[in-house]
């Protein structure tokens, strides 16, 4: 409930932007204009409920934009177009990303790798791997059926935002468990819930892997709904860890709630929406995520010792 109440801001901030995008367009406030945008926003959202994971328990993964080009690249070059292959590549795809997220974790914990090395590492393996299979110009095509999750609706809601809700509702629930537990403890003090019992690397590995699932399942939709490139995935890691953070989620594990988390990825690309319909540069996007990590990790920075003396 804590970690729930400390997530209002966000929320306020959120209603305040959305409020100012309708002002601006009158057709978003449409349910067809509401759903256009959540449907934009899922992806985004569904890589920083991963992201949360794994930040929450005191590590990063920023190999999830890359991660994401891989799925893409790798899904068109297998299926071709053949409507047959779709599934049994969207299966491939999933298990990519736990195979991904398990190596992440693996080698972090059990080599003693900094995670920003190691994931930063699997960043440039898999970039390179993209460019060296695709040559910069990647080849292929997608099927109906593959795209559908990214553009198309079932009945009056668009794929991607019930796929959305699902992951929502599984992260959700995920963190209300035993497991979520542990992860917290393991981010807020690993030499603590080592002492009473928590296996520690093996909570870290299993955030990873829900990390490199949650970036699969974003790559599917951005694949659907963007099509084949060779920058689908280009600076989405970067925009996960500021959406997380946004969200109040603390840097170096242990505080925050994956609510919140998800709510930041929204407030972030609803602040790209209205700064889009005011003819601001894109540009500017950088600039903004690279201001809001700052701010956070110098407000982390100043909470770490106010909260420490209160525990003494």
């Amino acid at each position: 409930m804590r970690a729930l109440r400390s997530a209002g801001p966000i929320f306020l901030v959120l209603a305040v932007l959305l409020v100012l995008i309708a002002v601006a367009n009158p057709f978003f406030l449409e349910p067809a204009g509401f759903l256009a945008f959540v449907k934009r926003a899922a992806p985004l959202v569904i890589l920083a409920a991963g992201q949360y994971f794994v930040i929450v328990s005191g590590e990063f993964d920023l190999s999830v934009g890359s991660l994401v080009t891989v799925q893409v690249v790798v899904a068109a070059r297998l299926i071709e177009g053949d409507e047959a292959a779709t599934w049994p590549v969207l299966a491939l795809l999933l298990a990519l990303g736990l195979l991904v997220g398990l190596v992440n974790g693996v080698i972090t914990t059990g080599l003693r790798v900094p995670s920003f090395i190691t994931t930063l590492g699997m960043m440039l393996v898999l970039s390179g791997a993209v460019f060296l299979w695709t040559g910069g110009a990647p080849r292929g095509a997608l099927s109906e059926t593959f795209r559908m999750f990214g553009r198309k609706d079932l009945g009056p809601v668009p794929w991607s935002v019930l796929i959305l809700l699902v992951v929502g509702t599984a992260a959700i629930l995920l963190m209300r468990s035993d497991f979520g537990k542990r992860l917290i403890a393991t981010g807020d003090n690993e030499r603590a819930a080592a002492l009473s019992g928590v296996r520690v690397g093996r909570t870290r590995v299993l955030a990873f892997v829900v990390s490199g699932l949650a970036a699969a399942v974003a790559g599917i939709l951005l694949g659907g709904f963007a099509g084949v490139s060779a920058q689908v995935g280009q600076g989405l890691e970067f925009q996960a860890i500021t959406a997380v953070v946004l969200g109040g989620v603390v840097l170096g594990g242990g505080r925050g709630s994956v609510v919140a988390a998800m709510a930041g990825a929204f407030t972030l690309e609803a602040l790209f929406t209205l700064l889009n319909l005011h003819g601001i540069s894109g540009a500017l996007e950088y600039a903004v995520q690279g201001v809001i990590i700052i701010a956070a990790v110098a407000a982390g920075a100043v909470r770490l010792p106010l909260r420490r003396a209160a525990r003494v």
